[in-house]
């Protein structure tokens, strides 16, 4: 196979041609595949014709697969793929204000994948299965990108700093009702440095998502201003791109370097994507992101857990 790729921006994304990802295997096309997510942050691979299993096998050559209800099935209960999907068992779509689409529009938030997990997310693997007639797009915004040309005084003032993730921090801002979920309440609050130094080329990217709610020396109203400011430069129009979706498309993108929100659709249309999210080791940059605590610094106290 002759790999060839198509620039999705000026700034980030490839389209990726000329390889059946069914046949990728850890000695064979993935380390172009990996060297490509490393250097471009999103893949985007369309007509793909693979399974579940195939679809599995892709996602661990990145890494350990992320289960967040690991703890709530039997031991020997099977793992299954999560559904991006408002379409319930009984083959119905749930309705506008259903707590399901209300999640799903916690989606249409900012936001990288499980930085409120105590080991956050590497890459997701996500492909279209189901597709509605409009609508339901899912955009990318490279805050790798956005960090290469921030203003210096707008940098000064998160750089070297930590952020706070809790994930009912995101569902919070679309219903309290949902926030109160169990499921939503599971982890303690994490706390990640704020810029992810890429270790491979050492290209940096500030590490925001919607479930963060507290910046290192600042209270949380001046936390939540200088998020919404950060996340407002990462998301402008240059850094950002939107995937309208066929069946058979597969995206890739680095969380360490990029943010993503779905956009809305018909909603008693039923829209189904399988995504897997493998999770980041210390060989993706994962123990520089721990906050440290050293020599005579302020000691920050954890928030308590809501």
């Amino acid at each position: 196979m002759t790999l060839s790729t198509t620039p999705l921006t000026p700034h980030f994304g490839v389209e990726v041609r000329g390889i059946d990802l069914s046949e990728v295997a850890a000695e064979h096309l993935f380390p172009q595949v990996r060297a490509l997510f490393e250097e471009h942050s999103a893949l985007l691979f369309r007509g793909q014709d693979f399974t579940d299993a195939k679809h599995l096998e892709l996602a661990r050559l990145f890494g350990p697969i992320e289960d967040r209800t690991a703890d709530e099935g039997k031991p020997d209960q099977v793992f299954e793929i999560p559904k991006v999907s408002n379409v319930r068992a009984d083959g119905t779509t749930t309705t506008e204000m259903d707590l399901h689409t209300l999640n799903l529009k916690s989606n249409f938030l900012w936001h990288s994948d499980s930085t409120f997990l105590p080991v956050p997310a590497l890459v997701n693997v996500i492909t279209a299965r189901v597709l509605p007639t409009e609508g339901g797009a899912t955009e990318l915004a490279s805050t790798r990108a956005a960090w290469a040309i921030m203003p210096d005084a707008l940098k000064a003032r998160i750089e070297g700093r930590g952020i706070w993730h809790r994930y009912s921090h995101s569902r919070r801002q679309i219903s309290p009702e949902l926030a109160e979920l169990p499921m939503f309440n599971k982890w303690p609050d994490q706390h990640w440095n704020a810029v992810w130094e890429n270790p491979v080329n050492g290209r940096e990217a500030l590490y925001l998502a919607s479930h963060a709610f507290k910046v290192d020396g600042y209270d949380e109203a001046d936390s939540e201003a200088l998020l919404a400011e950060l996340t407002a430069f990462c998301t402008q129009p240059a850094f950002v791109y939107s995937h309208d979706w066929r069946v058979g498309d597969v995206l890739i993108w680095d969380q360490r370097a990029v943010m993503h929100r779905g956009t809305p659709w018909p909603y008693d249309q039923p829209r189904i994507l399988s995504s897997l999210c493998a999770s980041a080791t210390e060989a993706d940059g994962l123990d520089r992101m721990r906050v440290q605590k050293k020599g005579l610094a302020v000691r920050v106290e954890a928030p308590a857990v809501r």
